[in-house]
């Protein structure tokens, strides 16, 4: 007897292998993001696309917030175009990340998702800063 996790079988490793690695090309996350920072090795941009009074209460280290409505080539000036950019918002529960994601693929932006947002930064037990 299967359950509902084996009955629909897992994808063969060509096709598993592909699927997260294509993953890995829209996201990345709070651990990832803390050690390029905490390292100094930051060849990213992050912007905290959330509203400006929340950026000002608690936000990621080096974070420029940009919220998604304000983000176009205009608020983008300061950012090198090949630079790859880092999205994040308030958490899994947000799609402020997807909704930025998509102003900034249309503005020929590279462009990721750091996955958990503020709430998985914190979960994390990564400090934030504040303005």
């Amino acid at each position: 007897m299967s359950t509902k996790v084996t009955r629909i079988p897992a994808a063969n490793s060509a096709h598993a292998l592909q699927h997260f690695e294509t993953l890995l090309a829209f996201e990345t996350d709070c651990w990832d993001v803390h050690h390029a920072i905490s390292n100094q090795r930051r060849d990213f941009i992050l912007i905290d696309v959330r509203a400006a009074v929340l950026f000002k209460q608690g936000h990621l280290p080096e974070a420029i917030n940009i919220p998604t409505h304000q983000l176009n080539r205009d608020t983008l000036a300061q950012c090198p175009k090949d630079t790859l950019i880092v999205v994040y918002c308030a958490g899994p529960h947000c799609n402020g990340t997807e909704k930025a994601a998509i102003v900034l693929a249309k503005l020929n932006r590279p462009v990721k998702k750091m996955i958990g947002g503020i709430t998985g930064w914190i979960d994390e037990g990564f400090s934030l800063v504040s303005d």
